[in-house]
């Protein structure tokens, strides 16, 4: 069959892979996304096609030196209109969960697989989130408990865990949210003959 590769050091990321019982190897070659961002920012490119430059970069990079399918994956988080990196530490954490409170934010996430160094495929994910007006008590357990993970995540929370109780309400896929569009991608791998159909 077909060799699968994630080209991504997401420890969520490849949990969903092996959770959902895929052979598949981990290949990282990293890319600038600082600068990738910061070039379509500034010439007023969607959230989504910066998703997906992200995804596609990864992926590609790999697909020049490796054989096989390729999966990049990217997700950019956006509140009142603004793009949010992950957390630098813990304080920036807390305040970006009080910026979050009682607020309404969107997950886009892009998934892109490359074969010999060019794009195959590619899916696009939205999701809506609505934070509930949660207590400062609830928030200093919340943080007290999850400690440094929440830095790992653009919106310093782990919806797999006990993120899910910052939330009231959920528009979307669960698998979008963690970051990489599990069903769609498994439809590919099928169509393709990398898994059993």
């Amino acid at each position: 069959m077909t060799r699968i590769i994630l080209a991504s050091g997401s420890q969520i990321r490849r949990q969903i892979m092996e959770s959902a019982g895929l052979d598949f190897d981990v290949v990282l070659k990293p890319v600038d996304e600082a600068a990738i961002k910061s070039a379509m920012l500034a010439e007023g490119a969607k959230i989504r096609d910066i998703a997906d430059a992200l995804a596609e970069a990864k992926a590609r990079r790999v697909s020049q030196a490796e054989t096989g399918l390729v999966i990049g994956a990217d997700q950019i988080m956006e509140m009142d209109g603004r793009l949010f990196d992950k957390p630098a530490d813990l304080n920036a954490a807390r305040e970006r969960l009080l910026e979050m409170r009682g607020k309404t934010h969107h997950l886009i996430g892009a998934v892109v697989i490359c074969e010999n160094g060019r794009p195959v495929w590619r899916h696009m994910s939205k999701t809506t989130l609505s934070v509930r007006a949660f207590s400062d008590r609830f928030l200093d357990a919340y943080i007290e408990a999850e400690g440094e993970a929440l830095t790992k995540s653009v919106g310093a929370y782990r919806f797999e865990g006990r993120g899910s109780q910052l939330f009231s309400s959920v528009d979307g896929d669960f698998f979008s949210i963690l970051g990489l569009s599990l069903l769609p991608v498994l439809d590919y791998l099928r169509e393709r003959g990398a898994i059993l159909a």
